[in-house]
């Protein structure tokens, strides 16, 4: 298991690389729902970040969760390489934390996310990390 906010050099490079992940957010009925996301990780926060629609389906599994937001999960894999992260998510949606997760996701996918004026942030705070990087 990494330690979220002191990963290995290995750990934080692999979170630098492009890579897909999958987010997987609890139902209202407590089954998982997983889809494939773009995620910036900040070690040195110990936050993972998903920019995404206001109107999805994961943004409500969220919101349903309550004010203290929902148990969360992103996993990205490289064949043998993998990595997951786990932490409790909300949604954010002040503009200036908006603008900073697209300057961050633009960073690690070196393209600007498509215009999107009802973009939202999953901010996740992280409290597990594992992985074979």
């Amino acid at each position: 298991m990494a330690d979220v906010r002191n990963p290995s050099p290995e750990y934080v490079a692999f979170w630098r690389e492009s890579h897909l992940s999958t987010l997987t957010t609890p139902r209202p009925d407590g089954t998982p729902h997983v889809v494939p996301v773009c995620v910036t990780y900040d070690p040195e926060a110990g936050i993972a970040r998903v920019i995404t629609d206001g109107g999805s389906r994961k943004v409500a599994h969220i919101r349903a969760a309550g004010p203290d937001g929902a148990r969360v999960a992103v996993c990205q894999i490289d064949r043998a390489r993998w990595a997951t992260l786990e932490g409790r998510a909300v949604i954010r949606t002040e503009p200036e934390t908006v603008k900073d997760a697209e300057a961050r996701h633009e960073e690690r996918y070196g393209r600007p996310p498509r215009i999107n004026p009802t973009r939202v942030v999953i901010e996740i705070t992280l409290d597990r990390a594992l992985g074979k990087a």
